[in-house]
């Protein structure tokens, strides 16, 4: 009688643990197209009615970066019902052999339901190492995209033509004032802050690096003060910038909390209740000082100070990560898993999140 007890208990034990347990849904692999090396590079928003829209790296020829690479498309899925079911893929952008589009970034207009979808640009065979950056736009929460439109003017100098920089994939920010932010890395010359204070009409440069940066996050504090989250290879941890002023002064320290073997990452503020007593930033990455593997999603209740509570989502091979909050209220994460083989997507509650 207590073996029957105690077995019926483990079953049901373990079927409450599974049910617990977040589902991984593989939105990009090799699978999908024989002639396809690769995807990489997530981003991932929800758009204004609600859809989830997922971005990536199409590599063709080879996993190689822009840089090396001469068949490199973006292409998308989406989402209509908070990530239960998906879209077929889609390439919105396609250029010829020989010129490639990596590292997509989106930030969503809550204002004008826009959504901008940043990306670089290279031409290997006219010129090579010459990057420049580029959006399309969106008006119909991404069902359909406007032509490339060339910014790299109004966010770089002239002196920067030949300089290895990029705008960081994954996604933006808009502030409570309506204007739109997001990070560019000067590999030489530090990491910038770019954006538009009319809703993509215009775009401007803060000429005021922040030190040590490469791929970062920039995101708006409950106070109003900006705050950038940077990869600093070697460093085994995660720096952390801050400004009173718009940009004009940068704080710069380590950040002991969050480890990071030099990847991209996400960070966001759970936003989705008016009510909230305090502001919750969520931030995920590869949190391991040395390799990319266990990704982790990391909760600050005090603007990014300290980062008191981690819940690990995959301890094996993980890399790039973006995160959205659904209309639902949930959390999605969309990243690299298993030395880049697969590209998930796997929700949660905020609940689930903090135990």
């Amino acid at each position: 009688m207590n073996n029957s007890f105690n077995l019926i208990v483990s079953i049901l034990f373990c079927l409450l643990a599974n049910a617990q347990q977040p589902k991984f849904i593989d939105l990009f692999d090799t699978s999908m197209n024989s002639s396809v090396s690769c995807y990489r590079i997530p981003s991932l928003v929800t758009a204004p009615n609600g859809t989830i829209i997922a971005a990536i790296d199409e590599r063709n020829i080879s996993c190689g970066d822009l840089k090396w690479n001469r068949d490199i498309n973006i292409v998308l899925r989406k989402s209509l019902d908070n990530g239960e079911t998906w879209s077929k893929l889609e390439k919105i952008i396609d250029y010829p052999l020989g010129e490639s589009a990596s590292d997509p970034s989106m930030i969503v207009d809550k204002l004008t339901n826009e959504i901008f979808l940043f990306y670089n640009y290279m031409n290997l065979d006219k010129e090579k190492n010459v990057y420049y950056l580029k959006f399309i736009k969106s008006v119909d929460n991404g069902e359909n995209w406007s032509s490339p439109r060339d910014i790299t003017n109004e966010i770089t100098h002239e002196n920067w033509r030949k300089d290895f920089m990029f705008i960081t994939s994954g996604r933006g920010v808009q502030t409570s004032n309506g204007t739109l932010l997001h990070t560019l890395v000067n590999l030489s010359k530090g990491t910038h802050v770019f954006g538009s204070k009319d809703h993509g009409k215009n775009w401007f440069l803060i000429d005021n690096p922040v030190k040590p940066g490469d791929e970062s996050k920039i995101i708006e504090l409950s106070d109003n003060n900006w705050m950038i989250n940077s990869r600093v290879n070697a460093a085994g941890l995660r720096f952390t910038h801050t400004s009173p002023d718009k940009g004009k002064n940068w704080f710069s320290s380590p950040n002991s909390d969050l480890n990071d073997p030099g990847c991209n990452a996400s960070l966001i503020r759970y936003n989705f209740s008016n009510n909230l007593e305090k502001s919750i930033l969520l931030f995920s990455n590869a949190n391991n000082s040395k390799e990319r593997k266990n990704m982790t999603i990391s909760i600050s209740y005090d603007n990014g100070k300290t980062w008191p509570n981690t819940k690990t989502i995959y301890t094996g091979e993980a890399a790039y990560s973006s995160m959205t909050i659904l209309k639902n209220g949930e959390i999605g994460l969309f990243f690299e898993k298993d030395n880049y083989s697969k590209n998930v997507f796997v929700k949660f509650s905020l609940d689930w999140l903090s135990k």
